[in-house]
């Protein structure tokens, strides 16, 4: 655990330090874009915290290529190499469209192009479905269904970044119920150790928030752009994929390692992932089917996600963040409680997290539905 600490405040360090050093970078060019009528800031930012992130993300592989503890996922380089060079394209991609706004078909072509590179060079893939022994047999099935699920976490994470510390906070939250749930995982399916990819990611990704939520909390000064949010959704899909997707179906239903309950021990290995990021999905569903209805691109932007549905209902900015991270870590942490729950023959089983759950969405759904100030609706903004 303390070398998964470590990394943890390296990447903080690294990603804080250059996030500084990009921002004074980025006012000294006027490396920013004008306002746009979506937006919800009134002064022109710089967008490249994407770039701290990144080489943040890169510092903390490099120096564990170096550490014994990590040798694990580095005695197989091919995955780490394939991550990497996925990322390092998705982030080139995301700079260039948060400085010249790129066409949608160009940033969705780089995005299943970077998920193609980690499914199939990387072969991290969805091999199997811990659903009642559901094993996913075929190649081409498996590659499609893991480039597909890539693409739609790095848009959905995309998709909500909209407010002051939004993706940030959701991100840290969301990977380190991930970072939990990812290390007693291995720990129950019986792994002599407990150093594996997908941990090392979801803490790497918990130090990269950490480093860049103090340039972005409300007011901020710098935004990760597409680069830094869809490398989140990147890494995030790809340290699901690294652990759950890989599971052999059999070890997940057996009540011998997962306790009493044979149906959530079969379930919440494939829920969990999705659940921490269940309000960028949500947001993300939600808006593909309204653009879509109205005869446009899922891609077209638009002043409805749920972030803006919050400020009109009269949310300040900095209330709707917070409110996000609440669901966020009730959500979240709800399903991590029934998963320990049925691993350790808790009593109850997982009766203990749906409790934790209904009763944090209940005080989640009060200060949702009542602001704590109100104001005129906002204007609705056209695209």
């Amino acid at each position: 655990m303390k070398q998964y600490l470590f990394t943890v405040l390296l990447t903080a360090a690294v990603t804080l330090a250059l996030s500084w050093a990009v921002w004074r970078l980025s006012l000294r060019f006027k490396l920013y874009p004008g306002i746009r009528e979506r937006d919800v800031h009134k002064t022109p930012t710089p967008r490249l915290g994407g770039i701290a992130m990144f080489f943040g993300v890169v510092t903390a592989f490099l120096v564990s290529s170096q550490h014994p503890f990590f040798q694990i996922f580095w005695a197989d380089p091919r995955p780490v190499y394939a991550i990497l060079a996925a990322t390092a394209l998705i982030v080139l991609v995301g700079v260039a469209d948060d400085l010249w706004d790129l066409d949608w078909m160009i940033k969705l072509g780089a995005q299943f192009v970077a998920a193609g590179i980690i499914a199939w060079f990387g072969e991290l893939q969805i091999y199997a479905l811990p659903i009642g022994g559901i094993a996913v047999w075929s190649g081409w099935v498996s590659f499609t269904i893991t480039v597909f699920a890539i693409v739609i976490v790095m848009n959905a994470v995309n998709f909500i970044d909209g407010l002051d510390g939004l993706v940030a906070g959701v991100c840290l939250i969301a990977n380190g119920v991930f970072f939990a749930y990812s290390y007693l995982l291995v720990r129950d399916t019986g792994a002599s150790t407990y150093f594996n990819l997908a941990s090392f990611i979801a803490a790497v990704l918990v130090g990269a928030c950490i480093g860049f939520l103090p340039l972005n909390w409300n007011p901020a000064k710098m935004f990760m752009g597409d680069s830094g949010a869809l490398m989140l959704g990147l890494l995030m899909a790809t340290s699901a994929i690294a652990i759950t997707g890989q599971l052999d179906p059999a070890i997940i239903g057996d009540n011998d390692v997962f306790g009493r309950s044979q149906l959530l021990g079969a379930f919440i290995p494939i829920l969990l992932p999705i659940v921490v990021v269940i309000l960028p999905l949500l947001d993300f569903g939600l808006a593909v089917i309204r653009r879509m209805g109205a005869g446009k691109s899922p891609f077209s932007p638009d002043r409805k996600h749920l972030h803006h549905r919050m400020l009109d209902m009269g949310h300040s900015d900095r209330d709707a963040v917070l409110i996000f991270y609440a669901w966020t870590s009730v959500v979240s942490l709800a399903f991590l409680l029934m998963y320990i729950g049925t691993a350790q023959e808790w009593p109850g089983d997982y009766l203990i997290g749906v409790a934790f759950g209904a009763v944090g969405a209940a005080a989640c759904l009060v200060v949702t539905l009542l602001p704590s100030r109100r104001t005129a609706p906002r204007p609705k903004e056209s695209v």
